[in-house]
């Protein structure tokens, strides 16, 4: 990873309070943050632990990445960072149906989304074909509790595969911060589920109104999370 990507990866995660990036916390900061930091820290010390060729020239920011789709495009627009291949992208809205909105990139990969939790994927290659589940009403409601959660996911034999949680969702602080010139003040979600072996760590911020403008989401075992920021809700 250049040093460009890097860069663009943190600050990707910075707006959830990741300090993995050049700066030390306390040891005592919000587990929410620190969940954060510590699934950031392994590909950050991939990406730096040795020496490369010279850099390109750095990527766009994301600020960039975002001032740039808002002067092109009209319609609603998040900002996908997909940590397992390390790529970020700018998507766009193409249709909503009962509650679901569908983004798609330039290369027709998909993300679907109801009040901004992920519900499925596709033309990424081990897709997501649904989420079901109790837990996005607590979220949304900043409200702790207890939930299920179940992701289905279609085999390359055509045989669906459902993966079902039990999930806790707990609420932290508030936290104010502004990107591709929208200020918002949200407070921190977590949920955090298991089945079997397997535990899933999400993470949110949620406005008052339940709108989720920043979090990071976990898609399934091969693709591991995607982190979503809102450009234009």
């Amino acid at each position: 990873m250049t040093t460009g990507r890097i860069w663009q990866f943190c600050a990707a995660l910075a707006v959830l309070g990741v300090a993995g990036c050049g700066s030390d916390r306390a040891a005592d900061e919000p587990s929410i943050y620190g969940a954060l930091k510590d699934a950031a820290a392994p590909a950050i010390a991939r990406a730096t632990g040795g020496a490369e060729a010279p850099a390109p020239a750095a990527p766009p920011s994301p600020d960039q990445m975002a001032a740039r789709a808002l002067a092109a495009n009209p319609a609603p627009l998040i900002l996908a960072g997909l940590e397992s291949s390390g790529a970020t992208q700018v998507m766009a809205m193409t249709g909503e149906n009962a509650g679901m909105r569908s983004y798609m990139s330039p290369n027709m990969q998909a993300l679907i989304l109801r009040g901004g939790i992920l519900t499925g994927t596709k033309g990424l290659g081990h897709d997501l074909s649904v989420v079901e589940g109790d837990s996005p009403s607590l979220i949304r409601a900043r409200r702790a509790g207890q939930a299920t959660r179940i992701h289905r996911y279609i085999s390359g034999d055509g045989v669906e595969r459902p993966l079902p949680m039990t999930c806790n969702v707990t609420v932290g602080g508030a936290k104010s911060f502004a990107f591709a010139g929208r200020s918002w003040s949200a407070t921190q979600v977590g949920e955090s589920c298991r089945s079997g072996a397997l535990t899933v760590e999400n993470s949110y911020l949620v406005t008052a109104d339940g709108q989720i403008p920043v979090s990071r989401q976990w898609i399934g075992q091969q693709l591991g999370y995607v982190t979503l920021q809102t450009i234009r809700p």
